[in-house]
């Protein structure tokens, strides 16, 4: 029973990957077939209904395209401007997706950006709309061509959905609880990846059918006039002016107070030591200066007798006479 049923998913697993080629594959054929067979019936109509129609008026159907887009424009109210654009949108049967308001200040402009989600049929009459909501600066518009992805998606969830619908008819007849185990399992992941695959395809399919624009609104920058206009205006001016600068130099030296401590309690340190070191300097001069001079008095107290000599030997040589 085990081979067996190894052996059907296998043979279900080569026939879904066939599906899902063929499924791939077949939208081109189909379509040149239905255009075929649609070409024979208009020709067997009495009425002739393809004779109605222009060569090129018929539409590809397999055609999917995203648009988005940004505009700029410049306006006196910028806040006004986004609620008038928000009213058109919503007119259109579109909605904002997202909105960011600055009603500006201090000389800044004004400034509000919308993101608008508008029906891609009703685009072109929106964009007119709102290139009258003020003077368009800037503005470009792209488009992505997204049917082979739609296509490769629709056929994926077919082929998802027909896998998830014979993995449950096999586990209604499953005996073997390690067979009930893998069908559970493999029917699990399918489901995840078939959600996965439902939620890409809804997110596609919205954004072809809405468009993305980013509208922003500015206002005109008028720069403020900052000269005095009178005398008492220069006055004021000089006034604020004499108090800014008494308040920014009050608070550098509160900032620089702390640091200004420290340097002074470094520079009494420094004085200190260095008062102290000529003080321990100067203590033996005097002993030495007491010591010069008991040296300079012994000579100063014998120095008169070389002058007496002179004298008496004069008054002996003076005697014999």
């Amino acid at each position: 029973m085990r081979r067996g049923l190894v052996t059907v998913v296998l043979l279900s697993a080569l026939m879904i990957g066939t599906a899902g080629c063929t499924a791939m594959g077949g939208s081109s054929g189909g379509s040149s077939g239905d255009s075929s067979s649609s070409e024979v019936q208009s020709g067997q109509d009495a009425g002739g209904a393809a004779d109605d129609q222009a060569p090129g008026a018929v539409e590809d159907k397999d055609s999917a395209v995203v648009t988005t887009g940004r505009m700029l424009l410049t306006t006196d109210d910028p806040l006004a401007a986004a609620d008038d654009a928000t009213k058109i949108a919503v007119d259109a049967g579109g909605r904002v997706d997202a909105r960011n308001d600055n009603a500006g200040g201090d000389g800044a402009a004004a400034q509000a950006e919308v993101v608008l989600r508008i029906p891609a049929d009703d685009l072109e009459d929106a964009r007119a709309a709102l290139k009258k909501l003020g003077e368009l600066e800037e503005t470009s518009f792209s488009a992505e061509e997204v049917g082979a992805t739609q296509r490769d998606l629709d056929a994926r969830i077919t082929t998802l959905r027909t896998s998830i619908a014979r993995y449950t008819e096999w586990l209604g007849t499953a005996q073997k609880t390690s067979d009930l185990i893998e069908l559970e399992q493999a029917i699990s992941e399918r489901q995840s990846e078939l959600e996965s695959l439902t939620a890409q395809k809804r997110d596609l399919d919205d954004r072809v059918a809405m468009a993305t624009v980013t509208v922003t609104f500015m206002s005109v920058y008028v720069p403020q006039t900052t000269a005095p206009q009178n005398p008492l205006e220069a006055i004021a001016a000089g006034w604020s002016a004499f108090v800014s600068f008494w308040s920014a130099t009050g608070i550098a030296l509160a900032f620089l107070l702390p640091w200004l401590v420290v340097v002074a309690v470094i520079v009494l340190v420094v004085l200190w030591i260095v008062r102290r070191r000529r003080g321990s300097a100067s203590a033996p001069a005097p002993a030495a200066e007491a010591g010069a001079a008991a040296d300079a008095g012994a000579p100063a107290a014998s120095a008169p007798a070389p002058a007496g000599a002179p004298a008496e030997s004069q008054e002996q040589h003076d005697a014999p006479r």
